[in-house]
Formats: structure tokens, C-alpha cells, sequence
């Protein structure tokens, strides 16, 4: 990269203030008026900030354009809860649930939960709605009736009877445990309440776990499930982000303070930092995004970047003060040579959140937008305004001086610094081939592991929360106790108005519903065809030879008409069978969207399809298969994109490749490592990898970029690459470690999916980092070369 150095490059010498790039000139000749308008900004977004609000959203995590959610969208008034819903269950610990006061206990929770915002209560029911009846068979034939009694009054007779209708009604493993000693109180929830209003996940949660409180202290043992309390009990956890997020700037600060023993220095880099996401929290609500669970984690990354080009800047102003140029002229040289490189690494940054977009899941796209506004801030308040308040400032004398007691003689390898001797010595062609293959090693190796990763949910109950947390416990719980798990694929089938009851189609489901009750990770189904059966053994004295499917439409009529709704809807032109399932994880949703898919291809016809998905694992399944269809074209964009940026600032598409390929392995790696761990590519993890490329090309951009000035200037690769060490190679190694060590602190959180973030986060930062000091001059010994064999410019030049 050229730089126009046509002033006097020597502190005697006097400076035009004229010289310099355009914005250069604009900015550093105007600096008042730049400071203004920044403090005018961050007085105004900063306002704006205060009205950011945390929610989530059930729709954002839907893939709307996927056929799968398309199907599910089309009827989702004419299915019964299989959207966002939750589920209570109302443990007796002192014995069963045919208890007078257990009973009544329930009935008083399920009347508060059925007042509650935003509940469908149509479709809510527990032990005391009337919708729960049972159906058997007496002298006079089939008869039924809610299962609560006509006049229950808690008396043991009354209980006995309640006992004998829940034997009648076929809800134990579903709405009653399989033990007896529970029930579920189920709550399908609307988009939004009865003002209109998106229902708030974090107040929703704080309302159950009140309810949660008071009847547990009456003596009972509730347990919730559902997305509406995962994302409560995420929200609930940003106090502890909120934490780490003051430990990770505390490390930041002490570490860059170590560095530079300037106190002023330090405290402009922190402030630019921080003024960074003051802006983008600002900027958010103005433009109508709140922050969600998922998204709370992009102001530490903003900050975490804008310290990483805040010390470059800074670096750069100490040493050239330390050799004697005025604070001015030292800010307005390191801007000149370290604007397109940070500029370039920042749109770099930029462009591997914004590639997210293509992943159709809002709450992934509105993450990529706060991310890429919160990058985009950072060019005005890191690279222009940071330069320009340490113009003002200055450093410390002390700090100046210590800062070039180092600077190399590239004559006297006695004088360079043990650390930079070695890495000098992967410019040689020994130590640059050794490096390569080692690295080609790590490649294959890394590469061969990456090929078992999985798309989805590697563990059972809710991933984003941590196994011993109280929400999984919940999860255990229905588990162990209902044979109906939460994990539901809902399959849509499709018939002409007024024909769900024929024979044929009826058929065809109980034929899918067999096949998929011999799959091991199918616990039970629920269909019309399947009551058909039920009905039909009832009816002959519950025996069970004539637990049949007969061709008899008159009988399938008679039974469908008595059939609970849910099973069909009310144009009997939409049938749903339900498949519950052990858990969610990626191999078992995608074995049943196989299954399913194979036999409608084989099955449907003009007048009956077979169609995916509804049920919570249904829709987890289509945002899997949305995940992976964009997981590599996302990849492919953000590494074209990070090349096309690189190409505009190095022009030479062998620095490209030289500045690439260490971001490659380093993805690679990142792959083999989640599948070490046990981590699954999803909503929490896909952002990382898009990350580790925008901030790996940073610090070879700073580091790739002083040595090309020095290469096409006529110094050899080690005389190069020791300058930039020199000069950007310090932070590049500061700014890895500070971050590394931030983020790895992450770990303790009670948030899984943050914890699984700092550690991929950590390691990419360190592999990167690496990648830059050891591979970029291994791989530029074999494809760059000096572009001049003796030039003067190299004595003249400002480094």
C-alpha cells in the first residue's frame, strides 16, 4: 500500500499541514469540528439508547421462506398449539393426584393461568377444562363426559370416580403422568396479548415464576417448559453478560495498560471503545430493533474489535512521538499508513455479519444487522476519532520512549528481541516449509473430524441453558413422567373439503404412523386413524383382536365426528398426525424428516399430501435445514468478499492468498473443535465462524500491509516483516491475548450458548493470531518477493 510521505519525515523537519490524503486533510485540518459533531452524536444516541429494550420473538426464530415453516404458517389457525406454547406440570410430592387439596390447588392455578395475556385459551387445557373428557364403554354403549365429575365436591367417592374417568380418557403419558402423580396444565400462547402488544418473554416469565413460587409454597411441585420460559430464563441471564461484559473491559484495560504504562492512552482507547456501542445501542431502537437473547453478546464484539484497532492507533502515535515528532504530526502519520488497513479489516468485519442475511431466520439477520452497525460505527470513533483526541492528548513521555527502546536493528540480531528472532526465522525457507506442513497437517487432520459436524441440537433439552439448569431439570422431568414428550413433529395431511374420514387417506396414515412407532427415536403417535383403532376395540368390549383398521366409512364417519378437533379441523379437509420424539438432536429430526419425506413422495396424490412441518421439533427441523443450506454459502461469501476487500488494498492477489489461508485453517480447526465438543451448528454458534474470518483478517491486514510497504520499497522479507513486528506485530500479539483472555472468562456464564461462544472465540482469536505471525511470512517467502532490489526509499521511509 503506497503512502504519500511527501512532507519532511524527520521530527526536525516541518510539517504541511496540507499534505496527506484528502480525509486526511479534511479531518485532521477541521479537528474541532470533528470532535463536536462526535459529542453532538453520542449525546443524542446515547439518549436513544435508553429506550433499547430485550425481547425475543417466536416468529424471528421461524425460517419463513422454508417450505417446511411455509406449510405450518398457511394453517397455523387450523392446528391446535403446535406453534409456541407451554407446559406446566403440577407435581403432588406427597403422593397422587386423586388428593382434595392437590385438586384444588390445581384447579386455583389453572384459573390464573387461563387470565393470564396472551394465552389461546380455546385450546388451553389441564385436568379442569372441560375440553379433557373421557370416552368408554358401558351397558348401554360408548358414553364419556368431562373428566372432573359433575359435582365433584373432593369427597373420596368423588375421587374415585375422577380415577376411573382418567383411566377412560387416554390422557395418562399425556396430559396425566404415566406415575399418577402429576398433571400438565397446557397454555398454547398468541403472537400477542389482548392490547396488541408483542408479548414481553422476560415479564411472561417473571409472572410464571411468581406462580411457580406461590404454589410451590402451598406445597406443590411445579415445572415449566416451553420457548416462552427458555427465552425468559435467557433474559433473565443478561445481568450475568452484563458482568462479564464489565470483566472483559476491565481485562482489556489492564492489559493495554501493562503494554503502554500510559494511563491518558489507555483510558481514550477504552473510551473509543465504549463510545462505539453507546453508539450502536443508540442507533438500534431509532431504527426499531430491540436486542434478543441471541443478539445481546454483538456490544461485547464491538467493543472487543474497536480495541483491537484502538491499540494499533495508538501504538502507532507512541512510537512516532517516542522518535521525536510532534503529537500531532504523529497521529496524522499513523493515520496515513494505518487507515486503509484498519478501514479494509473493519468492512471486513462488517461483511462477515451482514453474509448472515442469507440465512432465512430473523432473529440470525437482525444479529447481523446490530453487529454490522455497531462494526460500522467503529470507522468513526477508532479510526477517525480516536486519532484525533491522542492528537490533542498525546502520550506519555515515558510510555513514548519505552515504546521504541526496542525498535530493531536489523543489523545486530544480539539487539532484536528473542521473540521476534524466532518469528523472523519463518521467512527462511527451512522454517517456512516446516511451517506449511504442519500446517497442511492441521488441515487434513482438522478437516477429517469437520466432516462429522452436525447441523442442530447435539442435547436434549434446551441447549442454550446448561444441563443442571432449572429449566433442563424441567425438561428431565416431563421426560421421565409423560410418554408424550414436548418434542412433537406435527405432519399436515391434505384433502379435498369434507373428506378427512376416507378410508383411503386414513389408510395411508396409519401405515406412516406404524412405520414411524418402529423408529427408535419415535416414543408414540396420535392420529385420527390411530383413534379409529382405539374407538373400534372400545366398542367391542375393549377387545383387543378387534384392535383393527376395517374398511367401514360409515364407522370412520361416526368416529371422526366425535373426534377431539385437534386430530382435524373443522372444514375436515386438514388432518395432523402427531409424532413425539426422545429429544431434538440433529440425527433424530433429520432420520424422521427422511422417513417422512420417502413416503410422501411414494404416497401423495392430487387430492391427499403429506406435509411437513408443525410441532416444535417440526420447526426446529426446517430451521436446520435452513442452517445448512446456508451454512456454506455463507462461507463462501464472507471469504469472497474478505478477498475482494484484500485485493482493493494489497492489489496483488498473491498477498490474498498469503493473508487467507491462515483464516482458512483456522475455520477448519474451529469446525473440528465443535465436533470435539459436541457443539452443533445453530442459531448461537453460526455467528462465530462468520466472526473469526472479519477479525482474523484484521491482523493480517495490519501486519501483511507494512510489509508490502516494505517489500515494494526493496527491503527483503525479513528486514519487512521485522518492521511490521516492529510497528502492528506487538498489538496484533496484545490484542489476541487481551481478547483471548476475555472471552475465555465466558465459560462460567449460565448461559450455555455464551459459554460455547467464548470458547470458540477464544480459540479463533489465538489461532488467528498465529496464523498471522507464523504462516503469513511462511507462505510470502514462497509468493511475495521486493519489488525493488536496492531502493532509497526504504532509508526515507516513516516506520
Amino acid at each position: 500500500m503506497k503512502h504519500h510521505t511527501s512532507t519532511t519525515t524527520s521530527p526536525e523537519g516541518k510539517f504541511d499541514p496540507n499534505s496527506g490524503y484528502f480525509i486526511e486533510r479534511v479531518l485532521f485540518n477541521h479537528r474541532l469540528v470533528v470532535i463536536i459533531i462526535c459529542a453532538l452524536v453520542t449525546g443524542l444516541l446515547g439518549w436513544q439508547a435508553t429506550k433499547l429494550t430485550i425481547n425475543a420473538s417466536f416468529e424471528k426464530t421461524l425460517p419463513t421462506h422454508q417450505v417446511y415453516i411455509q406449510n405450518y404458517l398457511k394453517y397455523e389457525k387450523e392446528l391446535t398449539g403446535l406453534g409456541n406454547a407451554l407446559r406446566i406440570a403440577v407435581a403432588n410430592p406427597n403422593g397422587s393426584i386423586y388428593d382434595a387439596h392437590y385438586l384444588e390447588l390445581l384447579r386455583q392455578l389453572s384459573d390464573e393461568v387461563f387470565l393470564l395475556p396472551g394465552v389461546d385459551r380455546v385450546q388451553m387445557t389441564s385436568l379442569w377444562t372441560p375440553s379433557t373428557r373421557w370416552i368408554g364403554v358401558t351397558e348401554e354403549g360408548l358414553d364419556g363426559g368431562p373428566v372432573i365429575p359433575e359435582g365433584y365436591d373432593g369427597s373420596p367417592a368423588s375421587l374415585q370416580i375422577l380415577k376411573a374417568n382418567v383411566a377412560r380418557s387416554g390422557q395418562i403419558g399425556q396430559l396425566i403422568a404415566a406415575d399418577e402423580e402429576s398433571t400438565i396444565i397446557y397454555m398454547p400462547l398468541l403472537n400477542q396479548d389482548a392490547t396488541g402488544e408483542a408479548l414481553d418473554y422476560a415479564k411472561y416469565s417473571k409472572v410464571l415464576e411468581d406462580l411457580r413460587t406461590k404454589y410451590q409454597a402451598e406445597g406443590l411441585e411445579i415445572h415449566i417448559t416451553g420457548f416462552t420460559k427458555v427465552m425468559g430464563d435467557l433474559i433473565d441471564g443478561v445481568q450475568a453478560v452484563l458482568w462479564f461484559f464489565a470483566f472483559a473491559v476491565l481485562i482489556a484495560t489492564i492489559m493495554v495498560f501493562w503494554y503502554t504504562r500510559c494511563v491518558r492512552s489507555t483510558f481514550l482507547v477504552v473510551f473509543a471503545s465504549i463510545l462505539a456501542v453507546v453508539w450502536q445501542l443508540g442507533i438500534l431502537p431509532t431504527l426499531g430493533y430491540v436486542l434478543d437473547p441471541y443478539s445481546i453478546l454483538v456490544p461485547f464484539l464491538v467493543f472487543a474489535i474497536g480495541m483491537s484497532h484502538g491499540a494499533q492507533k495508538m501504538n502507532g502515535i507512541m512510537q512516532d512521538v517516542g522518535r521525536g515528532f510532534d503529537k500531532l504530526v504523529a497521529a496524522r502519520f499513523t493515520f496515513r499508513r494505518l487507515f486503509m488497513a484498519g478501514l479494509t479489516a473493519l468492512l471486513a468485519d462488517a461483511v462477515g455479519f451482514a453474509v448472515l442475511l442469507v440465512i432465512d431466520i430473523k432473529v440470525i439477520q437482525e444479529l447481523a444487522i446490530a453487529a454490522s452497525i455497531g462494526v460500522a460505527v467503529l470507522i468513526f470513533t477508532n479510526l477517525i476519532l480516536l486519532p484525533i483526541m491522542l492528537s490533542y492528548v498525546g502520550v506519555g513521555e515515558k510510555a513514548a520512549q519505552r515504546s521504541v527502546v526496542n525498535d530493531i536493528d536489523q543489523t545486530n540480531a544480539k539487539k532484536m528481541p528473542a521473540l521476534w528472532v524466532f518469528l523472523d526465522k519463518f521467512t527462511q525457507r527451512k522454517w517456512a516449509t516446516g511451517a506449511l506442513i504442519a500446517g497442511a497437517v492441521l488441515a487434513v487432520g482438522a478437516f477429517s473430524l469437520s466432516t462429522q459436524l452436525k447441523i442442530g441440537d447435539l442435547d436434549q433439552g434446551a441447549p442454550e441453558l446448561r444441563q443442571d439448569s432449572r429449566y433442563n431439570q424441567d425438561i428431565a422431568f416431563m421426560n421421565q413422567h409423560y410418554g408424550a414428550s414436548s418434542d412433537v413433529v406435527a405432519i399436515m395431511v391434505k384433502t379435498p373439503d369434507g373428506q378427512c374420514s376416507q378410508y383411503d387417506t386414513l389408510k395411508k396414515i396409519d401405515a406412516l404412523e406404524w412405520q414411524l412407532r418402529q423408529l427408535p427415536s419415535v416414543e408414540s403417535t396420535n392420529s385420527l386413524a390411530l383413534l379409529s383403532r382405539r374407538v373400534l376395540s372400545g366398542l367391542n368390549e375393549g377387545n383387543p383382536k378387534w384392535y383393527e383398521f376395517l374398511p367401514n366409512q360409515s364407522m370412520l364417519n361416526y368416529i371422526t365426528a366425535g373426534a377431539p378437533r385437534g386430530l382435524y379441523n373443522s372444514s375436515c379437509n386438514l388432518l395432523t398426525v402427531y409424532v413425539y420424539l426422545q429429544d431434538h438432536k440433529a440425527d433424530t429430526l433429520s432420520n424422521i424428516v427422511n422417513h417422512v419425506e420417502a413416503f410422501a413422495k411414494d404416497n401423495n396424490t392430487d387430492d391427499v399430501q403429506f406435509l411437513l412441518a408443525a410441532g416444535s421439533a417440526g420447526i426446529q427441523a426446517a430451521s436446520n435445514i435452513s442452517v445448512k443450506a446456508a451454512w456454506y454459502q455463507m462461507l463462501f461469501l464472507v471469504y469472497g468478499a474478505v478477498a475482494l476487500l484484500s485485493l482493493i488494498t494489497f492489489r496483488s492477489f498473491k498477498a490474498v492468498i498469503v493473508a487467507l489461508l491462515p483464516l482458512m485453517l483456522t475455520s477448519i480447526m474451529v469446525e473440528a473443535l465443535m465436533v470435539q465438543l459436541g457443539m452443533g451448528v445453530k442459531v448461537a454458534t453460526l455467528p462465530v465462524i462468520a466472526l473469526g474470518v472479519g477479525i482474523g483478517i484484521d491482523y493480517a491486514l495490519y501486519i501483511l500491509s507494512i510489509t508490502l510497504v516494505g517489500l515494494r520499497q526493496g527491503s527483503s522479507l525479513s528486514q519487512s516483516y521485522l518492521r511490521a513486528l516492529n510497528f502492528t506485530g506487538k498489538v496484533v500479539m496484545l490484542t489476541g491475548v487481551t481478547l483471548s483472555v476475555g472471552v475465555i472468562t465466558w465459560i462460567a456464564s449460565p448461559i450455555k450458548f455464551q459459554a460455547d461462544m467464548g470458547l470458540l472465540l477464544a480459540f479463533m482469536f489465538i489461532w488467528n493470531m498465529l496464523g498471522a505471525l507464523i504462516l503469513l511470512p511462511a507462505l510470502a517467502h514462497f509468493l511475495l518477493k521486493p519489488k525493488y532490489a536496492n531502493s532509497e526509499d526504504s532509508k526515507s521511509e516513516v516506520l
